[in-house]
């Protein structure tokens, strides 16, 4: 079958930024290159030509960025400098499929400005209301360019609870469900840790992740199980605030903090080492670390939450549980899980198979040629 041009059209580049959103572009891209052309459009983090060939894939760079965060929050000057100059960037250009992420919103407008064909939208979230939450009385903008990008025929969303967002929201069309992936057989290649644990969480440390719920939960659990080992990795703004919290809670000798660890697959090894990962994340656009514990054999236990988009990775009772953000039903869940970890990781790891990046790619394709 003929080979695609394809693009993917985004704000930052994987590997020079490495969040979830540009891992996912790369992994996607690295796969599809064997035998189609890729190229990416994002910022100009690297030096030398704006136009540069990396594992097969073609890079345009836009603009040159310095910071990318005011405070805590994306800031909206170097999005708006990416759209214009993809005004000119892609103009009288083809390709047989744009991909192009629906955050920061942006760079779709000068797609439609430009009149260019075969656009997929790819949301990993969509906000709605909760964008006057974030941004107060400003939150009427993002809210407005965000629901505009309905007008466009073809939708991607990477996981299910965003798509139900969408369709709830009135979207009025397709919306197809290609999720976000892991490398399994990296992960099963992975030997485990000699830092062994009961119970991990790994994630930034921001106050959306519930690190400070999980260590009230730990807290309880206490009382059936003195000597169980926790392990928190991961840096984030809160860890000094959590560290102080675990003295306080009692727990500081059964739980250790790692700090982020660089190397990929020292994640995986202290995954692999403990009996159950607890995920209590208040938001998640998808939860790839819960694919990637899955793929490792072990239980997550998760919170329900509106805006937690894990809770449909994990089959409560299968592959682990999902329960209401309470702590003592949390501590209870994490206790049965760990009792039946073995039984849970098993059914767990083979679940995970079917988000495997190769498996992922065939579906993407699939929407490509169909959508």
């Amino acid at each position: 079958m003929e080979g695609l041009k394809i693009t993917f059209v985004y704000d930052v580049v994987y590997p020079w930024v490495k969040g979830g959103v540009e891992k996912r572009i790369y992994e996607l891209a690295v796969r599809l290159a064997k035998s189609h052309e890729v190229h990416v459009y994002g910022y100009r983090h690297w030096e030398g030509s704006a136009e540069i060939e990396r594992d097969g894939i073609y890079y345009h760079g836009t603009v040159r960025v310095g910071k990318l965060y005011v405070g805590s929050r994306r800031s909206i000057i170097p999005p708006m400098r990416h759209a214009v100059s993809l005004l000119s960037q892609l103009k009288g250009e083809r390709f047989d499929v744009i991909d192009c992420q629906a955050s920061p919103y942006l760079p779709a407008y000068s797609l439609r400005t430009l009149g260019l064909e075969n656009v997929f939208i790819t949301w990993h979230e969509f906000w709605g209301d909760y964008w006057f939450e974030y941004l107060g009385e400003a939150g009427f903008l993002g809210k407005t360019l965000e629901k505009g990008l309905f007008s466009f025929e073809r939708h991607i969303s990477v996981s299910q609870k965003t798509r139900l967002d969408l369709l709830s929201a009135g979207l009025r069309r397709p919306v197809f469900l290609v999720p976000n992936g892991v490398d399994y057989g990296f992960i099963r290649s992975v030997r485990p840790s000699e830092l062994e644990s009961d119970f991990v969480f790994i994630g930034r440390l921001i106050p959306e992740k519930g690190v400070d719920f999980l260590l009230r939960s730990l807290a309880l659990l206490k009382r059936e199980f003195p000597d169980f080992r926790g392990i928190i990795a991961g840096d984030g703004p809160e860890r000094k605030k959590l560290e102080f919290l675990a003295r306080e809670l009692g727990i500081e000798k059964n739980v250790t903090f790692t700090g982020f660890l660089r190397d990929y697959a020292d994640v995986i090894a202290l995954m692999k080492a403990s009996k159950v990962f607890a995920f209590p994340s208040r938001r998640e656009g998808f939860g790839i670390v819960v694919i990637e514990a899955m793929a490792s054999e072990v239980p997550v236990v998760t919170g329900e939450h509106p805006m937690n988009a894990s809770v449909h990775l994990v089959e409560d009772g299968k592959t682990g549980f999902v329960v209401p953000l309470d702590e003592e039903l949390f501590a209870r869940a994490l206790l049965l899980a760990y009792d039946n970890s073995k039984k849970l990781g098993s059914v767990a790891g083979e679940r995970a198979r079917r988000y495997d990046w190769d498996e992922v790619v065939r579906v993407l394709l699939s929407v490509y040629r169909g959508g």
